[in-house]
């Protein structure tokens, strides 16, 4: 049993002083001041007083051990959860990638054993997490199979309007999966770029030597990603099933959103920490390459835009689209004591294209967000738990499990210094790369104790958790559209 006592809790709704007692891994009772003979029968106390307690974050939008461009992500299902716990995040949502060829009338769809071999990568896992699956491909076979995925706990799929002949279905194919999410209690959640311009600008790029990082994001237009977002709202509208708008970017996708909710459109909207603070002047820097990510960052107009979208309730969730590389794979960090390096974004010293799309930030995203976004005055301390934790627990079926603090609750608990103050970089991130968007940005409020289930895995700089004790979580279908 524990017991933890005096602090401050705060959850999307309230702020107030109360004592959590956990037991087998649950959240047992909440009350403002627990009888003292508590206290005698709890195996471990701990003092809160001045903390602030959240419950842990849940980052909806993650990619861990992906392959790409000849490469893999540099986090693993446990080097990257690892740091999801430094950083206050006890669940993680990871996407599945759908495997080549047809069922062939077998017993296992591709759906199926495309979950299982991730299921086995991820059995290293450092805290909870469950999978989205992408749909890459589609056809009356696939179809059919979709609703086999609720009983592996799978309740969302993702489409892409972009990665022509690689990842993108055509509009028909998308309005299909919609119909069949609806009818399965299932959500789609999409990739809004044009596939079409993006093709047409990076070849016309190539053709005339613009080979440098900045070109990532000139290729793909703002105006492409706003068109795309407008274009999935009204196919959600037409087959009557709702959608979440992935990693938005641009604002004006949030001013798409914000029209399409206001006419009844079941639409809602996810964006990142690096879309509110980096622009595409950070891709013109000498080491451009750390911030290629697709979608690229955009302007700081769009910045604010994204801000406004979290403040007034238009995006409903705040993850990360974690997708790790090192900077310079040919030169080994040291993780847990061992040498290692992974080929990174080094592959596409000569060529924009081939740089490996993605950022670490899954360990950032609460530390970071806590200084520019509350202390800021941009979100309130209430809605910085809504974002990160309870609005994503919600609609992805994983509340009150996670999410929540009350009783019945798993006890996924951080304990939250608001007065500690850190230089913030690649050291405390404890993501496995080389490098981190947020090296020397300093932080007021930071992560003391991370609670899994009731066993302390993070306490200050220690880590206390271990490979295999996070749990896959099988999610809800129906679950709610905020």
């Amino acid at each position: 049993m524990l017991l933890i006592k005096n602090g401050t809790i705060i959850t999307a709704a309230d702020t107030f002083a109360a004592d959590i007692l956990v037991e087998n891994g649950k959240i047992l009772s909440l009350e403002k001041a627990l009888d003292a003979s508590f206290s005698s029968q709890a195996d471990e106390v701990i003092d809160a007083s001045r903390k602030l307690i959240l419950p842990g974050g849940v980052d909806a939008h993650t990619h861990f051990d992906l392959p790409m461009f000849g490469t893999v992500s540099s986090d693993d299902h446990y080097t990257g959860l690892k740091a999801a716990a430094f950083g206050g995040t006890t669940t993680v949502i990871d996407f599945v990638p759908m495997l080549p060829g047809s069922d062939n009338g077998g017993s296992k769809s591709v759906l199926k054993k495309s979950v299982e071999i991730w299921l086995e990568k991820a059995a290293k896992a450092a805290v909870d997490y469950s999978f989205h699956m992408n749909l890459t491909r589609y056809d009356d076979e696939i179809e059919a199979r979709i609703p086999g995925l609720l009983e592996m706990g799978i309740t969302t799929l993702k489409v892409f309007t972009a990665y022509n002949n690689r990842l993108r279905l055509d509009d028909g194919n998308i309005f299909r999966a919609l119909r069949v999410a609806k009818e399965n209690g299932m959500l789609v959640m999409a990739h809004c770029e044009n596939g079409d311009v993006i093709e047409t600008l990076v070849n016309e790029a190539l053709l005339a030597k613009h080979l440098t990082p900045e070109w990532h994001a000139r290729t793909r237009p703002a105006w492409g990603a706003v068109g795309a977002t407008l274009r999935m709202a009204s196919l959600a509208a037409q087959a009557d099933a709702s959608i979440y708008i992935v990693h938005m970017n641009v604002g004006g996708e949030v001013d798409m959103l914000k029209y399409a909710r206001e006419r009844g459109v079941r639409a809602m909207g996810e964006t990142c920490p690096q879309y509110l603070f980096f622009t595409k002047a950070d891709l013109s820097q000498p080491d451009g390459a750390k911030w290629v990510c697709s979608p690229p960052v955009r302007s700081v107009q769009d910045n604010a835009r994204l801000w406004v979208g979290l403040a007034d309730g238009t995006l409903q969730t705040i993850a990360t689209d974690h997708c790790p590389f090192f900077y310079d794979g040919n030169k080994p960090i040291l993780y847990e004591g061992k040498e290692i390096a992974i080929p990174g974004k080094e592959l596409g010293v000569n060529d924009f294209t081939l740089i490996p799309n993605g950022l670490p930030a899954v360990g950032d995203r609460l530390p970071i967000l806590w200084t520019y976004g509350v202390s800021a005055g941009k979100i309130t301390a209430n809605q910085f738990v809504a974002l990160n934790s309870t609005n994503p627990a919600r609609i992805f079926g994983l509340y009150p499990q996670k999410g929540a603090i009350q009783p019945g609750a798993d006890a996924d608990l951080v304990i939250w210094d608001p007065y500690k103050k850190v230089k913030y970089g690649v050291a405390l991130a404890q993501h496995r790369t080389d490098y981190n968007l947020f090296e020397g940005w300093d932080l007021t409020g930071y992560p003391e104790k991370v609670f899994l289930r009731g066993k302390m895995i993070v306490d200050n700089s220690r880590w206390l958790g271990r490979p295999g004790m996070g749990q896959f979580i099988k999610r809800k279908s129906g679950a709610e559209i905020l």
